[in-house]
């Protein structure tokens, strides 16, 4: 990753707001810290803009992390302006999180300019998309692998009266990630994992409220990954499925 400009940036930023008299937290150990971090700093600077609010921060930030999500699913670095309708997102709105996602200008089949959007980075994406799911499981009780169109009558009463475990989210995300024949999925994994561990939920309490999660449903993480590494032959698939975080 210190290879890659925008992480220098992202860390340089992070660490310059850290470092600073005014501040007096942990410097961030795990990647999922760094980039939470940088998420909080990009809202801060959002607030100092003056912004008229129309929606609150947790608010935004959910929508393009559905944004994220859906695009990174499709393999879709690029998406267009009904894209973030879709998602309930004013072009506007999204503009003043211009450090997250920024506006470009593309020339399709050589006949004119078509206004496309893109996250600063794709680790960008890959972080709000895992923040994304992490939320709607959270908040929501809802696991957004299962789509909406195949959740008939008994599930969606099942979803009322019983709590989703998130170790069942995080297998489902795992299996998802492990089917992946390029690893587009690797980095959103490291990143979903990090986000269960309290003092990174501690951090997210900054900018939204956030339920915590059970420390029985890590652990039950944990053994599934242990499980899957003893089961799989790939190195490359080993380095893939993440515990660092």
């Amino acid at each position: 990753m210190c290879h890659i400009p925008v992480f220098c940036w992202i860390s340089a930023a992070v660490l310059e707001k850290m470092l600073s008299p005014a501040e007096s937290g942990q410097i961030p150990k795990t990647l999922t810290q760094m980039y939470t971090h940088f998420l909080i700093l990009q809202t801060n600077i959002k607030h100092e803009k003056d912004y008229e609010k129309k929606v609150t921060d947790e608010d935004m930030i959910l929508k393009l992390g559905k944004v994220a999500f859906e695009q990174l699913v499709k393999g879709n670095l690029i998406f267009y302006e009904e894209d973030l309708r879709e998602c309930g997102i004013d072009v506007r709105e999204a503009s003043v999180y211009s450090g997250l996602c920024t506006q470009i200008f593309r020339e399709e089949l050589g006949l004119y300019q078509g206004k496309v959007f893109c996250f600063v980075h794709l680790s960008i994406q890959e972080h709000l998309a895992a923040l994304y799911v992490h939320l709607s499981f959270t908040n929501h009780n809802r696991n957004v692998f299962e789509p909406i169109t195949k959740q008939n009558l008994r599930s969606k009463l099942k979803d009322l009266f019983q709590h989703v475990s998130l170790s069942e989210l995080h297998q489902r995300a795992l299996k998802e990630g492990l089917q992946s024949k390029n690893g587009h999925l690797d980095l959103f994994l490291r990143f979903l994992l990090g986000l269960s561990v309290k003092s990174h939920q501690i951090l997210l309490q900054r900018i939204m409220k956030l339920k915590s999660s059970s420390s029985d449903s890590n652990e039950k993480t944990v053994e599934y990954i242990k499980k899957k590494i003893r089961t799989i032959d790939s190195p490359e698939i080993h380095q893939s499925v993440p515990l660092s975080e």
